[in-house]
């Protein structure tokens, strides 16, 4: 065989082979996905955001670009894959990216969504930590200008397939509207961590005293477990307070009890739950942590529009974190028997 006709077969082989970053004989098994939602800036070395501690303290070494992702991914040694979705309705664009990236393999991950929130101070106060119990999509409603609607109705803000407020309707074709995290992997990670001191000072403390008529409001930050209720818009007030309340309540039968307010737990749930029909996740090894940055009406002397409160978001950076690290990493350390089963609550 001549060389010219080697060196052709030569060039063919070169082009044919796999990317270097895909050519691994199998995907990589991912252990925890840790999911934020956005970041202040750089990943490291200046002001943080959502993901910043995680990269830092955890740490997160390796830089891993996912396409359809704007910032790249972090990567540790011991198999945690941080991701930063974006903001809002980004986030669902992002978390199908991640799981159809072919170099890992997410079908025995955990997967922990850790951001800021707004509180229900009925519920909490600023600086707190909640996981979830049950997340709930409020994208999916019809809406009428409230100086416009049925008189006799509470708000303008009713369900896909109803006729008004009051009644649950369907998120057929556009969500699974409301989803129940399992019970005792949620219970685990509340037991796991309830006792966590949180960040605390006088910032907080004057927000607090904005609340002397909501008890829950003027506490301390603490960790407990509630409801989120997820939107791709911010609100505020306190009719649309009540009126979220209803709505987790609605769309849960009754079961869940608002807590926190953000804007990409509905997105990530959503997600993972359509992928997990073609076996990709398991949607029972989800985890949500959200922290209160903010409440969600103003406090007394506070004007009524969206602002956050002096410290809030600094305080609950730190509280994600702080709270839902040790869970990532009893994760890891059990992983022996996490693997295949799930972590449960122990008796009180």
């Amino acid at each position: 065989m001549g060389v010219r006709v080697l060196r052709v077969i030569a060039i063919i082989a070169c082009l044919l082979a796999p990317l270097p970053a895909l050519a691994q004989d199998k995907p990589i098994p991912i252990k925890v996905v840790v999911i934020a939602a956005f970041e202040i800036g750089a990943e490291t070395g200046d002001t943080p955001g959502e993901f910043q501690h995680w990269v830092e303290r955890y740490p997160l070494t390796e830089t891993v670009k996912i396409p359809g992702i704007e910032r790249p991914a972090r990567l540790s040694p011991d198999g945690v894959l941080a991701i930063t979705t974006g903001m809002f309705g980004r986030a669902r664009g992002s978390m199908a990216a991640l799981l159809l990236d072919p170099r890992f393999d997410f079908s025995k991950s955990y997967f922990l969504m850790a951001g800021i929130a707004g509180v229900d101070p009925k519920i909490g106060s600023i600086g707190s930590a909640a996981w979830s119990d049950w997340v709930v999509d409020a994208d999916p409603l019809y809406e009428i200008d409230d100086r416009e609607i049925t008189p006799g109705w509470p708000w303008g803000l009713y369900a896909f397939h109803s006729k008004g407020p009051g009644e649950k309707g369907s998120g057929e074709g556009a969500s699974g509207m409301a989803w129940r995290l399992d019970p005792g992997l949620t219970q685990w990670a509340y037991r796991l961590t309830r006792d966590i001191a949180l960040p605390d000072g006088p910032k907080l403390a004057a927000e607090r005293a904005g609340y002397k008529d909501e008890p829950a409001a003027q506490q301390p930050p603490r960790v407990f477990v509630g409801s989120s209720l997820a939107t791709v818009r911010f609100w505020h007030g306190r009719r649309r307070t009540d009126w979220a309340r209803d709505w987790v309540r609605l769309q849960t039968d009754g079961a869940g009890v608002l807590a926190m307010t953000d804007g990409e737990d509905q997105a990530v749930l959503d997600t993972l739950n359509l992928y997990a029909k073609e076996g990709r996740v398991d949607p029972r090894r989800v985890l949500v942590l959200r922290t209160a940055s903010n409440y969600s009406w103003p406090g007394a002397g506070k004007p009524m529009r969206i602002e956050f409160a002096d410290g809030g978001s600094a305080a609950a950076f730190e509280a994600a974190y702080r709270v839902g690290s040790p869970v990532v990493k009893a994760l890891v350390a059990g992983w022996d028997r996490y693997a295949e089963t799930l972590p449960q609550a122990s008796a009180p």
